[in-house]
């Protein structure tokens, strides 16, 4: 079964960092691109960054590119999203989500269920 699990997210104060991670199972890193995603409240879901699956290959939506580096560890199967200079706007629940090979900010087929950053002094 396809499982992937979020976790590091939290209480932060304005120009801090978080490190999230996202833990598959069922799957291996090769074989599915992982986008990090977030959703704020009343606000419209939207992409983070992708890793790509055969290259692992990054790529950063605007949303927060120059702030954000993405990377993957293929030995515990789990993808990081290093967060820095956090903002106030940043604050959202952050998803991680699985699709085969390729990256896109369009539809995935697999989520996890989310872990909450809070960037707040």
């Amino acid at each position: 079964q396809l499982q992937l699990v979020e976790s590091g997210g939290g209480l932060v104060q304005p120009g801090g960092s978080l490190r999230l991670s996202c833990t598959a199972s069922g799957f291996t890193l090769d074989d599915y691109a992982i986008g990090w995603f977030r959703q704020a409240p009343g606000k419209e879901r939207e992409g983070v960054s992708c890793i790509g699956g055969y290259t692992g290959l990054t790529h950063y939506a605007d949303s927060m590119k120059g702030r954000v580096t993405a990377a993957r560890d293929k030995t515990n199967n789990t993808v990081y999203l290093q967060m820095n200079s956090l903002k106030p706007e940043d604050t959202a629940v952050y998803y991680c989500a699985a699709r085969g090979y390729t990256c896109s900010w369009g539809s995935y087929d697999y989520w996890g269920q989310g872990t909450q950053v809070t960037v707040t002094s």
